[in-house]
């Protein structure tokens, strides 16, 4: 499905996508991006029949040491069963601090951006799928659905079979469900 414009008028028709890869493909885990709540929160009250991973910004992403989703939002999630995990972007991290402070650009800032040739959600899905399973949220070597959006809500999921971020080069994408033909 290629959705005419970017944004978060796609998030529902993106959750009935996944909805129905879940059930023809018997997908078991689900992995979303969510900044303050609202995607994570609309895929948990789909009931999927799946473990689901919320991964919100870093710690700081718009000002320092702070996190954008509300606690409260977090406690609900954790309470009905959603691991949320808030930790360092695995394709900038330190390495745009670097670039920050003394210029230029770096081999993982290139990836991410070639990543975007393909939408900005595809570069999210392939991070947070990435990091999930860094942080031992979702198994290895098993596919999963992937969540992103461009700015807020979702537009893009993918079929993904992530791996590690020492080994990011294997990490192979099985399908895109849906994605953003244009910005």
């Amino acid at each position: 499905m290629y959705f005419e414009k970017a944004g978060k008028h796609n998030t529902e028709k993106t959750l009935e996508i996944v909805k129905q890869a879940v059930s023809e493909r018997g997908i078991k885990r689900v992995v979303v991006a969510s900044t303050e709540g609202y995607t994570a929160k609309l895929f948990k009250e789909a009931n999927l029949g799946v473990d689901l991973v919320c991964v919100t910004h870093v710690a700081g992403f718009e000002k320092p040491g702070e996190i954008e989703m509300p606690g409260e939002i977090r406690r609900e999630l954790a309470e009905s069963g959603v691991k949320v995990l808030t930790t360092t972007h695995v394709l900038s991290g330190a390495e745009r601090g670097i670039s920050n402070k003394f210029g230029g650009i770096y081999p993982v800032e290139l990836m991410a951006n070639t990543l975007r040739m393909m939408g900005q959600g595809v570069k999210v899905c392939v991070e947070i799928s990435v990091m999930a399973l860094d942080a031992g949220l979702i198994p290895y070597g098993e596919e999963v659905i992937a969540v992103g959006g461009t700015g807020e809500g979702a537009d893009t999921a993918i079929i993904i079979k992530p791996a590690h971020a020492a080994n990011i080069f294997d990490t192979w994408i099985s399908e895109i469900l849906c994605k953003p033909a244009n910005k």
